[in-house]
């Protein structure tokens, strides 16, 4: 399943809120742009979330097995980004 996703497809929680934006698929885990990467600290940083999350790809959208409250919980920063 993982397979199907591709660039720009909106990742979204089981509850249908926008989550974030794929940017690729790097081992077991969706990178998203980052654009979409939050405020503060967090923001200008590449997320992550585990491809394990992942309940189905419909269309143009990820959609994850968690909502979003908790998928964003599951989120890592890259360590490497400056």
């Amino acid at each position: 399943m993982t397979t199907s996703i591709k660039e720009h497809m909106e990742v979204i929680g089981a509850d249908g809120i926008h989550v974030g934006t794929v940017d690729h698929v790097e081992g077991g885990r969706i990178k998203l742009t980052k654009k979409d990467s939050g405020e503060g600290s967090h923001k200008g940083h590449h997320h992550y979330i585990s491809t394990a999350l992942v309940a189905e790809v419909e269309g143009d959208k990820v959609r994850l097995s968690a909502n979003s409250d908790v998928a964003v919980m599951f989120e890592e920063e890259a360590s490497d980004d400056r």
